[in-house]
């Protein structure tokens, strides 16, 4: 199967105190919520941090939609845990709708050598 990457984007609530802390919950990903990303299609998954804008790239197999996602994790219990728990460190980018949160970046450079 063919991989695709995804960017992603969001920021967290400038408090060091919270972001701290919702950097030690991702050193612990609760198993559920790893399952259910890896069930998706996700093979790889990355988090990076400066400051409080948090950079995601996110390699995928064929299966993988983001629709599908969204579906499965409505209807997951542990997932609308974890949702709801990250929610208390985020803070929806200005570009965002109402309930948005994590969104996908335009590629504007590529270097092929």
């Amino acid at each position: 199967m063919k991989s695709r990457r995804y960017c992603l984007t969001l920021d967290l609530k400038d408090d060091q105190e919270l972001i701290a802390e919702y950097r030690r919950h991702h050193e612990h990903v609760w198993p559920e919520i790893a399952k259910s990303i890896a069930d998706s299609g996700v093979e790889g998954m990355e988090i990076y941090l400066l400051g409080t804008r948090m950079f995601m790239i996110m390699h995928v197999n064929e299966q993988f939609s983001f629709a599908a996602k969204d579906e499965a994790d409505r209807s997951n219990p542990k997932v609308q845990e974890w949702e709801q728990l990250m929610w208390k460190f985020q803070k929806p980018l200005p570009q965002a709708k109402p309930g948005e949160k994590w969104l996908l970046m335009e590629r504007i450079f590529t270097l092929h050598s």
